[in-house]
C-alpha cells in the first residue's frame, strides 16, 4: 500500500492514541475501584478511534485502487475484491 506512505506519520499518531487509549482500558479494569460506565466509555471511545482509522484507510484504499483513473479492469476487480473481503470480516 505504498499510497499509505504519505499519511503514514498521522497513521501511526493515530494507532499509538488507540494503544494510549487500550492501555487506559487495562488500567481501569485492574483499579477495582474503577466505575463500569467509565470502563464502558472507554471501550466506546476505542472502538470509536479504531473504526475511525479503518474509514481513513478505506477511503484511501478506494481512491488509490478502486477509482484511480489510470487502473485497469484487473487492478480495479482486485482492489474491490480487497475491500469487499475487509467489510465482510469488520461486519461479522
Amino acid at each position: 500500500m505504498a499510497h499509505l506512505h504519505e499519511s503514514n506519520a498521522d497513521l501511526i499518531a493515530r494507532v499509538r492514541r488507540i494503544g494510549g487509549q487500550v492501555n487506559a482500558v487495562e488500567r481501569a479494569l485492574s483499579d477495582e475501584s474503577s466505575d463500569c460506565a467509565k470502563v464502558l466509555h472507554l471501550v466506546a471511545a476505542v472502538r470509536g478511534a479504531v473504526n475511525g482509522l479503518l474509514d481513513e484507510i478505506i477511503a484511501d484504499h478506494l481512491e488509490a485502487h478502486v477509482a484511480h483513473p489510470d487502473l485497469s479492469d484487473d487492478e480495479r476487480r482486485q482492489g474491490a475484491q480487497d475491500l469487499l473481503a475487509v467489510i465482510r470480516r469488520y461486519s461479522k
